[in-house]
Order: structure tokens, then sequence, then C-alpha cells
């Protein structure tokens, strides 16, 4: 089973920059989207030429912000929208599909903005989607992946030492409510698993300075899978090659 994520940065803009031919040419089982930035109808217009996928989304409730969306060949067993917490509930930040084997959350965890104004709000979120990992891998296994907005540790950004405490995602706060979760739910970080030294791969960009073309990124995109069934996980890649949006894809293959 081949998964793909993408933080696409706006859905409708990102198939007029060829998000159609890119999920075409990966093939891929489950294609994950993140930051939409649409309503679940406007979502559903964006990508009705793709008609080899069943579509589940979930928009904000504020119009043109965040948004997630699951695109599935095979019809999930279940399908259902957010944690269950009101709070966090407003932003269309979560899509679930339950598969015969597993659960796959598609997330987009929020920013903790300029001059880390929301993190305080970032940390509450990662506690309350910690638990709600948990009550969920008491049933299945769980393969998680999307934007998580932080970088986990010094190798998965270019510049640890200027951005550490100063910039939002990497923060003690982010990466410890990271780790928090890893532990608490028996997660894997599949790329840095599978590829322990390699610290040039990121997942995004700023788009100021020409960042991308100097490879001045950060790795804030994952696929965490749990321990269970990490002996059936065959790979684990980052797309940089394929442009689009200030993300690039990721992927995963597992068996079953």
């Amino acid at each position: 089973m081949k998964l793909v994520s993408w933080n696409v940065n706006g859905i409708r803009a990102s198939v007029k920059k060829g998000f159609e031919d890119i999920v075409k040419d990966f093939d891929a089982d489950v294609f994950c989207v993140q930051e939409t930035k649409a309503q679940d109808d406007q979502v559903a217009e964006a990508l009705k030429e793709i008609t080899d996928y069943e579509l589940f989304s979930n928009s904000a409730k504020r119009k043109g912000y965040s948004g997630t969306g699951i695109l599935s060949k095979e019809k999930p067993v279940a399908f259902n929208k957010n944690m269950g917490v009101a709070l966090h509930d407003l932003e269309g930040r979560i899509t679930h599909a339950e598969y015969e084997h597993f659960h796959l959350v598609n997330v987009y965890i929020p920013n903790s903005g300029s001059g880390l104004k929301r993190l305080d709000y970032r940390a509450g979120w990662d506690k309350d989607f910690t638990n709600y990992l948990k009550e969920l891998s008491k049933s299945k296994p769980l393969i998680i992946t999307g934007d998580f907005n932080v970088a986990h540790t010094e190798n998965d950004l270019a510049n640890p030492k200027s951005n550490y405490n100063k910039t939002s995602g990497f923060t003690q706060v982010e990466i410890d409510g990271f780790d928090n979760m890893l532990k608490e739910v028996n997660l894997v970080d599949s790329f840095r698993t599978l590829h322990p030294t390699t610290f040039d791969k990121y997942t995004f960009w700023s788009a100021r300075g020409g960042a991308r073309g100097r490879n001045v990124g950060w790795r804030l995109d994952y696929f965490l899978v749990s321990e269970s069934i990490w002996d059936k996980v065959k790979s684990s890649e980052i797309h940089d090659q394929i442009m689009g949006s200030d993300h690039c894809p990721i992927s995963l293959e597992i068996e079953f």
C-alpha cells in the first residue's frame, strides 16, 4: 500500500499547477492533503477530474483557511473528522479514515504564529491530539501523516541555532509536544528511522530569500507509524523535486 501526503498551500492553486498529474504519477492508494484553503464543496469542485479516488474533506469554519482532505482508492471502513474537542474542531485540521488494518489520521497541526503568539494554544493542541491518538490506538494501529509544524531535532532544519526558541516550529515547547506524542502513542518517525544519517532532506522552504534554491529548509511533514506495525513498512521518502507548493510531498509504502 502506497500513501502520499502533501501540504498543497491551497488546493485550487495547486490544481492550476498540475496537482492532478502529480496524483496520477504517484498512483498512490491514498493521497492526503493539508492546507486546502477551501470549503468542502470547493475542494470537491477543484478535484472533480480525479475520478479514481473517493474524496473525504474537512474545511475550517473560517473560509480560505486551513483544511484537510483524503483521496482514497479503497472505500474506508469509516471516515471521521476532528478530535472531538470543541476548542480545536473549528479549523478542519483532522481527517481520519479507518481501514481494515489501521487508522489513518491526516493532520495539519497549528502553527505557533509570528512572535510565537499562538504557542500556548499549540501546546494545548498537542496534548489533546496525543490523547485523541491514544484512544484511537486502542482499536487498531495508527498511521499519522501531515504537516506537524515542528522540526523534531536540529538535524531537521538547515539553521537550528538561529531558530531555536525564537521561531515557530523549533521551540522546546513544540519539540517536547512531539516527543511526548511519539512516546505516549508508541509511534515511529518513519523517514528518520529509515534514513538516520540523511540530514539535508527537507519538506518546507520559506518563500523568502530563495530558500528552496539554496535548500535552506525544514522537515515539518511526517509519516508516523505505530510500533506494532513498523516491521511492515517498506519505504519512507521525501520528494523534494516536486514543485507547486512551499512544501513537497512525502510517501510511505507498507505491506499488510
